[in-house]
């Protein structure tokens, strides 16, 4: 999540109750989760196993609960409970604010867009020219919708994502890490019936130009979907994944986190992607690996039986 304006560091300690060391007098862009951070991003850690990683990344400011060796130019946030500064960021810079219409007053629809009865189009959203909206879709604060998107009935855009703080010392394990990022929609996207496309945690899930989408798909928070995608249904696409330009993705697949898929890549049908694909090549199997080699393993396998035989023979 991007600030409204560059955001003094010294006031976000304030805010959060923390003791700042090093660079004072920096200015915060923004707040990210760890696989999205830019540089002006403040990120919170609170498990030593991912202090180097957090200390390293382009972030320039950590949200910390213990202080620990730091590049000079960044500054550190010491606070006991890192989380619930990210949450207090999060609340102050996105507050809860209640619907009363089913299309908010401050939502900005553009010329030759018609939007069905029955559909719910959130705070701050944006839609552009020449766009369908099919009843009963969900389009929830600040996501951002393109010209001539087709979105079928009965889809969600910006769910929460699923993603929690997770701590298993304490009665609750699983904490909501409340969603703070966007869902973006590019060009000439079409979106079937009942999708449901998270938006990011800090960041944007994105969409992009003349991607085509099947019924009951899930895309997860923060990824990725290159331009002229086809994907077909019941596709399920975990959090963070960067999925390049002209990818098919067929029936049923399912994508694993934080991996990538290279452009013009084919997943065939109720293939489970578990590790990242190269660009230009077609994919089948569970994991997923060369079709044309999957396709020989399956021969081998159907040949077991013939081949004990021969050798208890």
């Amino acid at each position: 999540m991007k600030f409204p304006s560059p955001v003094s560091v010294q006031w976000i300690a304030d805010l959060v109750g923390a003791e700042l060391i090093g660079n004072k007098n920096g200015q915060a862009t923004g707040i990210n989760e760890i696989h999205k951070v830019e540089q002006g991003d403040l990120v919170f850690v609170d498990h030593p196993k991912y202090y180097d990683k957090c200390i390293n990344s382009d972030a320039s400011f950590i949200i910390i609960n213990k202080t620990v060796e730091f590049p000079n130019e960044k500054a550190l946030l010491v606070v006991e409970q890192p989380f619930e500064a990210y949450l207090k960021i999060v609340r102050h810079f996105r507050p809860f604010i209640p619907a009363s219409k089913n299309i908010s007053e401050s939502a900005i629809i553009g010329e030759g867009t018609y939007i069905y009865p029955g559909a719910f189009i959130g705070h701050r959203v944006s839609i552009g020219n020449n766009c369908v909206i099919h009843p009963n879709v969900t389009i929830l604060d600040y996501c951002v919708i393109g010209n001539n998107v087709i979105i079928q009935a009965g889809t969600v855009i910006g769910s929460d994502a699923f993603y929690y703080n997770t701590k298993k010392d304490r009665q609750v394990w699983y904490k909501k890490m409340e969603s703070c990022g966007r869902v973006i929609i590019e060009d000439d996207v079409e979106i079937g019936a009942s999708c449901t496309i998270d938006r990011g945690v800090t960041n944007d899930t994105v969409i992009g130009r003349g991607t085509k989408m099947d019924n009951m798909i899930h895309v997860g928070h923060d990824t990725t979907i290159g331009k002229n995608c086809l994907i077909a249904a019941q596709v399920g696409i975990a959090g963070a994944v960067e999925i390049g330009n002209g990818v098919i993705l067929w029936g049923q697949v399912g994508v694993s986190k934080t991996l990538s898929i290279g452009d013009n890549a084919v997943v065939l049908a109720q293939s489970g992607v578990g590790a990242s694909l190269e660009e230009n090549k077609i994919y089948f199997g569970s994991p997923a690996d060369d079709a044309a080699v999957k396709k020989r393993e399956i021969v081998w396998i159907k040949r077991i039986p013939e081949l004990w035989k021969k050798v208890m023979g």
